[in-house]
């Protein structure tokens, strides 16, 4: 039987994944990070990305936003702000809300707003770019 890790994921509306997966890619603060079974413990920041987990064969692709890792010999826990399956991005809401956040950002707005709106294109600019990734698979 081989090795496999639980993956969690979670974000402040709920629990998005919970499961044994093979391996896990997420964007680090770093960079890419490629995580198997028995890895090295750490401790790191996510960042807007991708998630891809493999289970079974097969890969889960998510958008993700800003947020936490911990990871385990045999646990990935992940904290975000955001996590949505690539299959549930809705690419019109999400380039909608990329396009209003570009918008507002070109205007005067204070230090505390342009932050808030940055994360927020960021998390919209991250739905994009996973769902035309992931629109031919």
């Amino acid at each position: 039987m081989a090795h496999t890790l639980k993956l969690e994921i979670v974000t402040p509306d709920s629990k998005v994944f919970s499961g044994d997966v093979e391996m896990v890619t997420l964007p680090g603060i770093e960079g890419e990070m490629g995580i198997y079974p028995q890895h090295v413990p750490l401790m790191t920041q996510l960042v807007p990305g991708e998630v891809v987990a493999r289970q079974a064969g097969r890969d889960l692709f998510l958008a993700v936003g800003e947020g936490f890792v911990e990871i385990t010999g045999d646990h990935v826990n992940i904290i975000t702000d955001m996590a949505i399956e690539a299959e549930n991005i809705d690419e019109a809401k999400a380039e909608e809300a990329r396009r209003r956040a570009e918008a507002r950002l070109a205007q005067q707005i204070s230090d505390e707003e342009a932050a808030a709106v940055r994360a927020m294109l960021a998390r919209a600019t991250v739905q994009v770019q996973v769902k035309r990734r992931r629109a031919g698979k």
